[in-house]
């Protein structure tokens, strides 16, 4: 596992001007390699040509996801493409001190949509989309997995807009039990299931080095599934006395733990 607090942050050696912060930034998968003149994926060469209207020459940023950046330029724009000469690489981060990992119920599309997209702009580090008892949205094997290709371009999106260099991985969507079933609590890991009727806070919870977080769709969790997730080690915690609703409760509990453990 990355060590975080390792990692360059703020002002430090390897950190943006103000300038370059500003500037457009686009996922490229593989290598960027200095000099090397890379073609832009279809979604980015279309906001960068369509939407942005950049011309040869502008500077933009690239990534490819696995941490750092490069700067670089336009090379060349064309009907269907947008090449970029990469130039230097830096090792700028931006991944909060905490990991945290959402394990989120399936909600309704536009409000899944939002979830996996606010997550990754508070520094989730992946996502396990989970079918419960009360998951409005039921996803057949070919339809679940369009729907992960939809949401891991969301994440893409997110962490172009919002500066992370790492994106999350989208999982293929699991029924709760199952998932559960699959998965040990690792060391150092705090598990924490959201319930409105829970009595713990997570202030009461010791400083965690990674949290599990597990967050349920709008009906909330069936109590044989809370039951079962305390029996994996799942802690609840309630987010004060209003009931959340299910796109909101995940990312307030995210800001939290930042602001509790984090870098917020």
């Amino acid at each position: 596992m990355d060590n975080y607090l390792s990692r360059t942050r703020g002002n430090g050696p390897g950190a943006l001007d103000t300038d370059a912060r500003s500037l457009p930034r686009f996922f490229c998968a593989g290598d960027l390699s200095q000099g090397a003149t890379r073609d832009l994926p279809h979604a980015a060469a279309h906001h960068a040509a369509r939407v942005l209207r950049l011309a040869v020459d502008d500077p933009v940023i690239v990534f490819n996801g696995v941490g750092g950046e490069s700067d670089a330029r336009i090379a060349s724009i064309g009907k269907d493409h947008v090449a970029v000469r990469v130039g230097a690489w830096r090792s700028r981060e931006a991944e909060p001190l905490v990991r945290v990992a959402l394990l989120q119920g399936l909600s309704a599309r536009e409000r899944m949509d939002f979830s996996v997209q606010k997550a990754v702009e508070l520094g989730v580090a992946e996502i396990f989309p989970v079918e419960t008892r009360r998951s409005v949205m039921r996803l057949a094997e070919e339809r679940a997995a369009r729907r992960v290709e939809h949401w891991q371009n969301l994440v893409v999106a997110a962490c172009e807009q919002c500066g992370r260099n790492r994106v999350p991985q989208v999982h293929p969507v699991c029924a709760l039990p199952d998932w559960l079933g699959a998965h040990r609590a690792m060391s150092g890991e705090q598990r924490v299931i959201l319930s409105p009727v829970a009595q713990g806070r997570l202030r009461d919870l010791s400083p965690p080095q990674q949290v599990l977080l597990l967050a349920g769709p709008e009906g909330g969790f069936a109590p044989e599934e809370l039951e079962m997730a305390r029996a994996c080690g799942f802690t609840p915690v309630r987010l004060g006395p209003r009931v959340l609703r299910t796109e909101t409760a995940a990312l307030a509990a995210l800001a939290a733990i930042h602001a509790l453990w984090g870098d917020l």
